[in-house]
């Protein structure tokens, strides 16, 4: 399960991410530039879907645990050169 919580309404904005599953819970701070998830859904979705949808993303490359404690949603694209290209596919399921 992924619980996503608005922190701050600053840009860029920032989350706190809970992804719970089989063994415990770990905890993100996640931050979104406006421009960024306007680009990122064509301005479709909520920036807390697009977080819930890049975390589904995540999960499918890499465990909960090795997800960074601390980071923008632009620095994925450096991980995974994909994340752009398969992201609308994530932010199509609910």
């Amino acid at each position: 399960m992924i619980k996503v919580e608005r922190r701050s309404e600053r840009d860029p904005l920032e989350f706190e991410v809970i992804v719970s599953a089989g063994k415990g819970e770990t905890r993100h701070h996640v931050t979104l530039a406006r421009d960024a998830c306007q680009r990122l859904t064509m301005g479709a979705h909520t920036p807390e879907h697009c977080i819930e949808a890049a975390f589904r993303f995540l999960l499918d490359r890499e465990p909960k645990e090795s997800i960074l404690r601390h980071f923008d949603i632009a620095v994925i694209s450096r991980y995974f050169p994909e994340f752009e290209r398969e992201l609308p596919r994530y932010l199509s399921q609910s």
